[in-house]
């Protein structure tokens, strides 16, 4: 197997980042939406997902993977802001949430994430087997639902179908061989 350790790294975090934020949303469901433990795993997991976005750029093509790779630079944006948000308000700060202004920043930034995951998902398609991509695309959808309406079971399920496509993304790229311009999940070897 030819990899580089860039490779590997990104390849790796499709694995680490969605089990980071899994935790992340363990922990919200069962001690609160403003638990600072859960805030700091939440960062954590957002910052896992910069790398997440960055390999499923590397696995498109042309303008989409141009357009995933922005998007999944705002949306990580979006993400980390609202874990220190949280640490905010558990510290007794305002919540950037409901503030006016430029703190109405974080809601759109916030909402890149989704996007970027459902990006990736179109990105999968082509390569990937059919079930990860419409469990990517079914998560990226209801994941605002879970977070905007603070549903915990609801978000954790999100989380474990997302450790469960990626993981299979993650797996189908190891055991493919090639160079980076030919690793393709589930694409086939060989002339054409």
């Amino acid at each position: 197997m030819t990899s580089t350790p860039l490779e590997r790294l990104l390849t790796g975090s499709l694995v680490v980042a969605p089990a980071v934020y899994l935790i992340a949303d363990l922990l919200y469901a069962t001690r609160g939406w403003d638990d600072p433990a859960a805030a700091v795993v939440h960062v954590l997991g957002a910052v896992g997902y910069t790398l997440v976005m960055v390999r499923l750029a590397t696995l498109g093509h042309g303008v989409l993977a141009a357009i995933l790779l922005v998007a999944g630079a705002f949306g990580a944006a979006g993400d980390v802001a609202y874990g220190f948000n949280t640490i905010h308000v558990s510290l007794g700060d305002t919540n950037l949430v409901d503030a006016t202004g430029a703190a109405t920043l974080i809601k759109p930034l916030g909402l890149c994430f989704q996007l970027s995951l459902l990006l990736g998902a179109v990105v999968l398609r082509p390569n990937a087997p059919a079930w990860t991509v419409a469990l990517l695309g079914v998560s990226a959808l209801a994941w605002p639902v879970a977070h905007i309406a603070n549903i915990g079971w609801l978000a954790v399920l999100v989380n474990v179908a997302l450790v469960a496509a990626f993981g299979a993304v993650a797996a189908s790229l190891r055991t493919t061989t090639g160079s980076p311009d030919v690793v393709r999940p589930g694409a086939r070897q060989g002339p054409a």
